[in-house]
């Protein structure tokens, strides 16, 4: 029986959360995504990157998100 692999490196995990691979690094530099670091690899596991991924829409439907930068860090548009 083959085991479903629970660590994503960072090409993996921003196909999983569909983001580039520069866009993942920088979340993870700026603390805005769970990770965890093995020497200089990061590394992000599969069931932390869901709790994040359901987090994050729960927040934009409750509408907590009332700061002018995204979670990401990048700066929304005004309307």
């Amino acid at each position: 029986m083959k085991m479903e692999r629970q660590t994503l490196t960072a090409k993996q995990a921003a196909e999983y959360v569909n983001v580039s691979y520069w866009l993942i690094l920088e979340m993870a530099k700026r603390k805005r995504i769970p990770h965890y670091r093995v020497g200089k690899r990061v590394l992000f596991s599969k069931e932390g990157l869901s709790e994040w991924i359901k987090a994050q829409e729960s927040s934009s439907i409750e509408g907590n998100d009332q700061s002018q930068f995204s979670s990401t860090g990048l700066r929304k548009l005004q309307r």
